[in-house]
């Protein structure tokens, strides 16, 4: 079966300012999907101004890797939905998070800290983002290194717990640095952050960039979990599904 992914987007850049709309004309969540798509999943899409932000019960249940991008509106996103949303990670459902969603609601929930707290420049550096982790799944047919030839620059402190893992770590041409794929697992979910991808820029047409993407989505995605069982019955506590 293939892997049901949600691509969630605030789609509020591209519709109100027209040098985004040239960069996404059918926003940036239409560019993930398109390529997710052509990689053989089963795509949908949905938007913050869609009733209940797109994101219902129904919908989630049927989603096995959430994906967020969000900017200018994190506080317009309904407690209720990001607690919704909270609680299907910590089931399994996998989340990631791409650049400015790391000042989102349900990132600083999953994090328990003011993740919207880091340095950043809008001067067009150019980022060159090193996988450290060669042998992660995420990392799967990549080159050593993605330049980006003109990005947002996010620099250090980034304040997020110690991630489980770190796969990428950017550099930019005004000397900074910053960890910029990062993994966790929470309770049975995981969740990526993945720094790349100002709206200004067209940073999801790069092949490199759509690869990390593809490759987080399979990691994400839920896997046999083992399941705890209650009570005595002379049987093994743990059993699988």
């Amino acid at each position: 079966m293939p892997i049901k992914v949600t691509v969630w987007n605030e789609f509020r850049h591209e519709n109100k300012e027209e040098r985004i709309r040239k960069v996404y004309p059918d926003g940036i969540h239409a560019v993930i999907a398109g390529f997710l798509k052509e990689a053989g999943m089963d795509v949908t899409c949905a938007t913050l101004d869609m009733p209940e932000h797109g994101l219902t019960k129904e919908v989630l249940d049927n989603t096995d890797v959430l994906i967020w991008w969000g900017h200018m509106a994190h506080h317009e996103v309904q407690d209720e939905i990001v607690e919704r949303v909270y609680n299907r990670v910590l089931d399994g459902m996998g989340l990631i998070v791409l650049h400015s969603g790391h000042a989102s609601k349900i990132f600083s929930k999953l994090m328990g800290t003011r993740t919207d707290r880091l340095r950043w420049r809008e001067s067009g550096d150019t980022e060159l983002i090193y996988c450290v982790n060669p042998g992660h799944e995420i990392c799967d047919g990549l080159d050593e290194v993605i330049k980006i030839p003109e990005e947002e620059m996010y620099g250090e402190y980034f304040d997020i717990p110690q991630p489980d893992e770190q796969v990428f770590l950017s550099w930019f041409s005004g000397g900074e640095l910053f960890r910029s794929g990062c993994c966790w697992r929470k309770e049975k979910g995981k969740v990526f952050y993945f720094r790349p991808g100002h709206e200004a820029y067209p940073i999801y047409y790069m092949p490199q960039i759509q690869k990390v993407i593809i490759n987080a989505v399979k990691w994400a995605a839920p896997k046999a979990n083992m399941k705890l069982t209650t009570g005595f019955t002379g049987e093994p506590m743990y059993k699988r599904d």
